[in-house]
C-alpha cells in the first residue's frame, strides 16, 4: 500500500510540474505573440540581404527596437527584396530616416539598424516604406574606390618624386641643408662664446631691466590710481556745479548789453582819471603847506636850540630876566 501511494504521490507531482511548466512556456509565448507591433517595411534594389534572417533584430542607433517578421522577393520587381519589420509601438521614426544593413561581428550575420531623421521631418506611419541605406558591400566598394584613387595618387607621387631632376635637387636641397647646419653650428659656439664673455654685463643689463620694470609697474599703479581720482573727481557733483554756473555765467553775458556796459566802464574809467588828477593836485598843495611847514620848524628848532645854548652856557640869564620888568625870551635872545 505503501509503494502504491508514493507512486500515486510522485505521478502527481509529475503531473502537476508538467502542468505549471507548460502554462509558463504558454504564457510567455503567447505574450510574445500577442504583443502589438508595428509594421514597416523596406526594399532594397539590386543589394544582397545575404545574412539577415527572420528574426534578426532591428535597431535604432544601437538600441533593439524590434525583429525583422518575414524576407521576400518583390513581386513586381523581381530586382528588389522588401524586408518587413515589427518594431516596438510609439517607436519615433521619422520620414527621412534609413534603414541600413549592418554586420554583427564576425558571426556573418547581418541586422537592420535605423538612423538619420530630422526635427523638422514628420513621423512615418506605421505599415509604409521605410527608405534603404546603404549596405556592407556598398561601404566596402565604396571604401575600395576611395583607397584605390588614394594608393594612385601616392604612386603618381613616387613617381615625381624619384624622377631623375628632381633627385638631384633633393640632393642639391640636403647638401644646402647640411651646409647652413654647420653654419648654424659655428653660429651657435660663436653665439655661446659671446654669451659667456659677456655674461656678467647680461646678468647686470638683466637686473637693471628687473629694476626698470619694477619701476614701471609702481608707476602704473599710480597713473592707474591718478586716473581713478581724476575719474572721480570729473564725476562728482563739484564738477558739475562748475559747469553749471559756467552755463549761468555764459547766459549772463548772452544776454546783457556788452555795449552799454562799455560805456559804463568808459564813463567809470573817464571819472576815475578825474579822481586821480585832483588828488594828485591836492598832494601838490599839501607838499607845498607841508614843505613851508618843516621850513618854520626847522627855524624854531634852530631858535630854542640857540636858547638852550645860551642858558646852557650863562644861566643868569634865567635869573636876570625874570627880575627885569618886561623881561621875556625874546629879550634873553637878544642878549
Amino acid at each position: 500500500m505503501k509503494i502504491k501511494a508514493q507512486r500515486i504521490r510522485l505521478g502527481i507531482f509529475f503531473i502537476v510540474s508538467i502542468g505549471l511548466l507548460l502554462l509558463i512556456l504558454g504564457y510567455f509565448t503567447a505574450r510574445h505573440f500577442l504583443e502589438k507591433k508595428d509594421t514597416y517595411y523596406v526594399a532594397y534594389h539590386d543589394v544582397s540581404v545575404s545574412g539577415l534572417e527572420v528574426g534578426s533584430p532591428v535597431k535604432y542607433l544601437g538600441i533593439n527596437i524590434g525583429s525583422i517578421s518575414d524576407i521576400k522577393i518583390d513581386p513586381q520587381d523581381f530586382s528588389s527584396v522588401i524586408v518587413e519589420l515589427s518594431i516596438r509601438p510609439g517607436t519615433p521614426i521619422k520620414e527621412d530616416a534609413v534603414a541600413d544593413i549592418v554586420a554583427i561581428g564576425i558571426t556573418g550575420l547581418k541586422t537592420i539598424e535605423i538612423r538619420g531623421g530630422t526635427p523638422e521631418a514628420d513621423f512615418l506611419e506605421k505599415d509604409n516604406f521605410i527608405q534603404p541605406g546603404t549596405s556592407l558591400a556598398d561601404d566596402i566598394s565604396g571604401k575600395a574606390e576611395v583607397i584605390a584613387f588614394k594608393a594612385e595618387q601616392v604612386l603618381n607621387n613616387l613617381k615625381v618624386f624619384t624622377h631623375p631632376d628632381n633627385l638631384n635637387k633633393i640632393t642639391e636641397s640636403v647638401d644646402n641643408i647640411t651646409e647652413m647646419t654647420k653654419n648654424f653650428n659655428t653660429t651657435i659656439t660663436k653665439a655661446d662664446n659671446i654669451i659667456d664673455e659677456n655674461r656678467t654685463d647680461v646678468r647686470e643689463t638683466i637686473i637693471a631691466l628687473n629694476d626698470l620694470s619694477s619701476q614701471l609697474g609702481k608707476s602704473s599703479h599710480e597713473l592707474d590710481d591718478a586716473l581713478v581720482r581724476v575719474n572721480r573727481i570729473v564725476r562728482s557733483d563739484t564738477i558739475a556745479d562748475v559747469l553749471g554756473n559756467l552755463r549761468d555765467i555764459s547766459l549772463t553775458l548772452k544776454e546783457a548789453n556788452l555795449s552799454r556796459l562799455i560805456e559804463n566802464f568808459a564813463d567809470l574809467t573817464e571819472q576815475s582819471q578825474r579822481l586821480l588828477v585832483k588828488i594828485d593836485d591836492d598832494l601838490d598843495r599839501s607838499s607845498q603847506d607841508l614843505a613851508e611847514n618843516l621850513s618854520l620848524l626847522k627855524i624854531t628848532l634852530e631858535n630854542l636850540n640857540e636858547t638852550s645854548r645860551k642858558i646852557s652856557t650863562n644861566p643868569s640869564i634865567l635869573i636876570r630876566g625874570g627880575r627885569d620888568a618886561g623881561g621875556g625870551p625874546d629879550d634873553i635872545l637878544d642878549d
